[in-house]
């Protein structure tokens, strides 16, 4: 992981692993000349928000509407796309580094970040997007334009970046390509998947995919060192979330009941933990892998944020500690029902959340951890920021320590 430092506004610090990526055009899939829209890089407007009082950002344009939020590979900065353009924040200390408002049109559905590097990931969105929603336009900040896209016939539904891989997600499809000259290395059918859901790892020595399979509950994970390919059933009904640690070995899901969460191995396949998050069906917007895979963060539609405690080490997977999934399902907490636990509903031997946080209902949440020891880092499509710590030992309700709308700019930006 990165560095936390505030980066100034006017411009963005060279990767530490620059993929050189030359301007290029790739089309992945063959289409008619007629059947793929064209709209022309614009140049846009910078609004630097340093030294602006509230009263002049305010002035400069109504609060936009976002279409789109992604935290970066280290969570330290997170990107939002609105139907003007797109800004980049930084979460410690939480300030806006830039924005990015195009004149005309501007939506931006997508915007994927490589780290705190120079070049963007962008699809465009909204009533009227700034690209065509089925072409993934590669952004160089330095330069202020495009250097290079990739079209398609159907409309991109994701996007996810590592230092020498560009991911690209569509309803049914997934591509990989490489970063430094486009070039398409691989090609992976799903099922429907308009989420567009994808996680990668971010080792630079090996990269690990994880996708939709080909039928329902069912995810895919490629582990592209070992050349080795794994089929995991996740679920009984449709996946609606997963997320992956950083090296690639753990991988959380979720279901569209959203009751139960599932941690797996990726490497064999087998379930290690299973979490509840409550009883009733929930929509799951997000999942998140502490730095130590020591801690889950879990966020739905029912405005909470859940921290679950992981009970195994990350380190030594290998080990045959884990012989079967109902010595899982049992917390701590449950031992003192053990002689009865052949009787008991699986929902009483669930093992709860050792941290909750209360949100408006309804909204919609992503999740990450915060560099500072025992915080979470939440963003709504509201606008809202906030940075919550939890108690390790005794658990409970977090402490909010911070709370910014991000779309209303502050004097102390």
């Amino acid at each position: 992981m990165e560095t936390l430092s505030a980066l100034p506004s006017s411009s963005w610090p060279e990767s530490n692993s620059n993929p050189n990526t030359p301007p290029a055009i790739a089309d992945s899939e063959r289409f008619d000349s007629d059947s793929v829209s064209s709209l022309p890089p614009q140049s846009p407007q910078t609004v630097e928000t340093a030294g602006l009082s509230t009263a002049a950002v305010d002035s400069l344009a109504l609060q936009p509407s976002l279409l789109h939020l992604s935290f970066n590979q280290d969570h330290g900065c997170f990107a939002a796309g609105s139907d003007r353009g797109f800004r980049i924040y930084n979460c410690d200390p939480f300030r806006e580094i830039f924005r990015r408002d195009f004149e005309r049109g501007g939506g931006i559905g997508v915007v994927e970040m490589l780290f705190r590097c120079n070049i963007l990931a962008l699809v465009g969105g909204g009533p009227e997007p700034q690209y065509p929603p089925n072409k993934v336009m590669l952004w160089d900040d330095h330069q202020s334009r495009c250097i290079g896209e990739l079209s398609f016939r159907s409309a991109v539904r994701g996007v996810r970046l590592q230092r020498d891989r560009i991911i690209v997600i569509l309803e049914q499809k997934v591509f990989v390509y490489n970063f430094a000259d486009l070039k398409l290395l691989h090609q992976i059918e799903t099922i429907a998947n308009p989420k567009g859901l994808c996680a990668v790892s971010q080792l630079s020595s090996s990269l690990v995919l994880v996708c939709p399979g080909l039928i329902k509950g069912q995810v895919r994970v490629e582990h592209y060192a070992s050349r080795r390919t794994k089929f995991i059933m996740a679920h009984d009904s449709r996946v609606a979330c997963f997320a992956l640690t950083t090296n690639g070995q753990l991988l959380a899901t979720a279901s569209s009941k959203g009751t139960l969460v599932r941690i797996f191995n990726t490497i064999d396949g087998n379930l290690l933990q299973e979490v509840r998050r409550g009883a009733d069906r929930a929509e799951i917007y997000s999942l998140a892998f502490s730095s130590t895979a020591q801690w889950l963060a879990v966020s739905s539609d029912k405005g909470t944020v859940h921290v679950f405690s992981l009970k195994f080490n990350s380190g030594s997977l290998q080990n045959d500690m884990y012989q079967n999934d109902s010595s899982l399902s049992v917390s701590p907490s449950g031992s003192s029902f053990s002689f009865i636990k052949g009787v008991l509903p699986k929902y009483f031997k669930s093992e709860w959340s050792v941290a909750q946080f209360r949100l408006h209902e309804g909204s919609r949440y992503v999740v990450a951890f915060g560099h500072q020891k025992n915080t979470v880092v939440i963003l709504g499509m509201d606008g809202s920021f906030y940075r919550c710590q939890f108690d390790a030992v005794n658990g409970g309700e977090m402490t909010q320590l911070e709370y910014h709308n991000f779309l209303m700019p502050e004097e102390a930006f």
